[in-house]
């Protein structure tokens, strides 16, 4: 009976410490991988691109212009194109949002001026400025992402800043909501702002809200291609 007792003992001696040796071995698996999730969210984290918070683009919807500021300093003027429905948010209503936004996402890098999106792919059309009886989307899109309840559709209803071939018609509202501009304009605004900047529409003028403008900043003037501040 005693050599029976002692020959049981052993094998569960043995079983105990595989098990602990299988337990260390789990936990240690488990940490490395939290560590393996840590360092990667971490270069991950590194490498996205830092939030725009140079540039602030104003939209006036009384005057059908758009303010590019730097440091909240006037740089430049476009004339753009908003909504021939008026003003709202509403899905459906082909209106232009009112209020503060910022700048989600940006297609077309690199592209030619006249370059036609379709669902923000390229079709391989170009089409030319002021060419008759089209209206598509050119150049460049800055896609736009409400921060106020006011405006909170305006990511999913596909509101941008966009190229337009009926560049003789910026300076009134004829858009369907997206707010339009010149292929050059636009091309122009794209390179100079990045993902996150500010841009605030108002149904005010331009001089009632940019401080530059309000206290008599001269500017020179060239033509449809914008107004560059000096």
């Amino acid at each position: 009976m005693n050599a029976d007792k002692g020959g049981s003992a052993a094998p569960r001696a043995m079983l105990s410490q595989a098990q602990k040796a299988h337990s260390f071995w789990h936990r240690a698996r488990d940490c490395s991988i939290h560590l393996a999730r840590f360092f990667t969210a971490l270069f991950l984290s590194s490498c996205a691109t830092p939030k725009d918070v140079q540039h602030h683009v104003v939209i006036s919807v009384k005057d059908q212009k758009l303010a590019l500021l730097d440091h909240e300093k006037l740089v430049a003027i476009y004339p753009v194109s908003t909504s021939k429905y008026g003003l709202g948010d509403w899905r459906g209503s082909y209106r232009t949002p009112l209020g503060e936004m910022e700048i989600a996402q940006k297609v077309g890098d690199g592209m030619p001026p006249g370059t036609v999106f379709k669902d923000r792919r390229r079709t391989g059309e170009i089409v030319l400025p002021n060419a008759a009886g089209r209206d598509p989307i050119v150049s460049r899109i800055i896609w736009l992402r409400g921060r106020e309840p006011q405006n909170a559709n305006a990511f999913g209803r596909d509101i941008y800043i966009h190229g337009t071939p009926e560049e003789r018609n910026l300076g009134l509202p004829v858009s369907y909501g997206c707010v339009r501009m010149s292929s050059n304009d636009v091309i122009t605004l794209y390179e100079m702002v990045g993902l996150g900047a500010q841009v605030t529409i108002v149904d005010a003028p331009l001089d009632k809200i940019v401080p530059d403008l309000a206290d008599g900043t001269q500017i020179a003037s060239t033509g449809r291609r914008g107004i560059m501040g000096r």
